[in-house]
């Protein structure tokens, strides 16, 4: 061979190497990446070719898939209630993609999660087409029907627990959307408009949204209290003067609402019952904020990667200066709550103590229903002792007995609560936020925490938001709920 025919087939065949280098990286190292990359059409197309998986509550479907005349795609998502089922699972569109557990689960809803392999297999001998998997959750219907109608027209969300387990019982959010009518290919104008819409409806409130908790959190600031053997009971009286000012300022008071006489060194059963800014602020105070930061943490704050599976907003008790953590104490100041979050902590104190881990999705099933994965309860944290726990419960339950949360009594039911009005805006400018959170009690334990939040009621007069009045009967709502169906 002479040389530039030597030449030439070394070129060549370094030619064909690199090409073979080339075919065997995208095939084998990026085949995911390019699988999985939004601007891959093929994609699209072939999970639309097929009915998607559904999510499953109480047995029954609350998704499903509707054949379309069109080009492109064959069929497209449809939902059972869409409104008040969209915080839960969230939308699938054949343009915008997918959301909560609609995204998180989407490999198991079109069939191509790894642990469906022998399905897919099986599908291709027989020749039958690649089928989904379905999503069982841990949602209570009834729960959250009673959850999504008490809410009604006003904006706010609702999270309830199951607190023996863990499994989520209910999450609306209000305003909602119907994922229907963005699940095309032709449902532009419809997401132009959900997405302009300053009431934010594909927004899921009681996951995604932070607030401040207001008094609600005073229940962390008593577990603190206890913990840290500030005081050895709720009934013990504490060491709280009339008015009480917060440290390092030229005399600032920490009011109360309205003039309440027996906050002064009133017991923390008492201060619950009535709400006493000036007892809990100087707890919180005499504590120092590494020491509340710590016991907030317990109960999940400042837990950046929570999901239930789906992913939850951060929930923050701030590093803060004496001032300020006196009001971070009262759930005021930089203090910043989720809804499920609140109910986390209500949950904690149902359950003796012992914090479970939240979670909504029970079991994913196989297109043969065959159980390829079931979540297992598991413990997240101990907040506080099962002696603290029970002394809060009984203090929770004096505020609805006789306190400010009367409107969530049940006949016949232990119920605990505490209600909160969160200042809004600056120099509370803002409708104030309206808290509810409780349990209820059976011989068997608590079936139901809830946490509910209201922004706002249209109907309402600023001066007459508060938790007792918009967010308790909500709560009792969604735990009668909770107390038939769990008999």
């Amino acid at each position: 061979m002479n040389k530039p025919v030597r030449r030439i087939a070394i070129f060549c065949g370094l030619l064909v190497l690199a090409l073979m280098i080339r075919d065997n990286w995208l095939q084998f190292v990026q085949a995911d990446e390019l699988k999985n990359n939004k601007h891959n059409l093929r994609v699209t197309i072939a999970r639309y070719s097929q009915p998607r998986g559904n999510i499953i509550v109480d047995g029954q479907a609350i998704t499903g898939s509707e054949q379309v005349n069109g080009v492109t795609y064959k069929y497209k998502r449809s939902y059972k209630d869409g409104p008040m089922w969209a915080p839960v699972t969230g939308y699938s569109s054949q343009v915008y993609g997918s959301k909560y557990l609609e995204g998180v689960e989407d490999k198991i809803l079109t069939g191509d999660d790894d642990r469906l392999f022998f399905n897919r297999t099986i599908d291709m001998i027989t020749g039958k087409g690649k089928k989904g998997g379905d999503v069982i959750t841990t949602l209570n219907a009834k729960a959250q029907e009673a959850a999504f109608k008490e809410l009604g027209d006003k904006k706010g969300a609702v999270a309830a627990i199951d607190p023996r387990t863990g499994k989520i019982l209910a999450m609306a959010s209000t305003p909602s959307y119907d994922p229907s009518t963005i699940a095309g290919a032709n449902d532009d104008a419809a997401w132009k408009k959900l997405n302009a819409d300053k009431d934010q409806p594909i927004l899921n409130r009681a996951l995604r949204q932070t607030y401040p908790p207001g008094s609600t959190f005073k229940l962390v600031t008593a577990s603190a209290a206890l913990e840290n053997g500030l005081y050895d009971s709720v009934d013990q009286s504490t060491n709280s003067p009339l008015p009480w000012n917060l440290p390092d300022t030229n005399n600032l008071p920490l009011n109360n609402e309205g003039s309440l006489p027996m906050c002064k060194n009133g017991s923390m059963r008492e201060a619950l019952r009535v709400s006493c800014n000036s007892v809990f602020g100087k707890i919180s105070a005499d504590l120092g904020n590494q020491k509340m930061m710590a016991e907030a943490e317990k109960f999940g704050f400042n837990q950046k990667d929570l999901t239930v599976p789906v992913g939850v907003a951060e929930s923050v008790y701030p590093k803060d200066n004496r001032p300020q953590n006196a009001m971070d104490g009262i759930g005021q100041a930089s203090n910043r709550a989720t809804p499920l979050q609140m109910a986390m902590v209500a949950a904690a104190i149902a359950n003796n103590g012992k914090l479970m881990q939240p979670y909504m999705v029970d079991k994913l099933r196989a297109p043969n229903l065959n159980v390829i994965d079931t979540t297992q309860p598991k413990v997240l944290n101990t907040p506080l002792t099962p002696e603290h726990a029970q002394q809060l419960q009984s203090a929770m339950e004096t505020v609805v007995k006789d306190g400010t949360g009367t409107a969530a009594q049940i006949d016949g039911v232990r119920v605990g609560g505490k209600t909160g009005t969160a200042q809004n805006g600056v120099d509370n400018s803002g409708k104030p936020y309206a808290w509810f959170v409780s349990y209820a009690m059976t011989d068997k334990g608590s079936p139901v925490a809830v946490a509910v939040v209201i922004e706002g009621d249209k109907d309402t007069a600023r001066d007459d938001v508060a938790g007792g009045k918009l967010a308790a009967p909500i709560a009792r709502s969604v735990m009668e709920a909770v107390l038939k169906t769990s008999k």
